[in-house]
């Protein structure tokens, strides 16, 4: 997991860029699981980092 402050941002741009194209493969109907699993990681490593970084913004 990316330790500075510049790691983090880089990797929040990447995560989202992995959700909005994980989003565009959602069906609009019956969602697949695989596509939903994918989506639900990136979404929860971005709150993650974004948490760090904001607690490496306050120090």
């Amino acid at each position: 997991m990316p330790d500075t402050i510049e790691d983090i941002k880089k990797r929040l741009e990447e995560l989202d860029i992995l959700i909005r194209e994980t989003e565009a493969r959602l069906p609009a109907h019956s969602t697949k699981p695989p596509v939903m699993v994918d989506l639900l990681e990136y979404e929860d490593e971005y709150d993650v980092l974004l948490k760090k970084l904001n607690g490496l913004k306050n120090m």
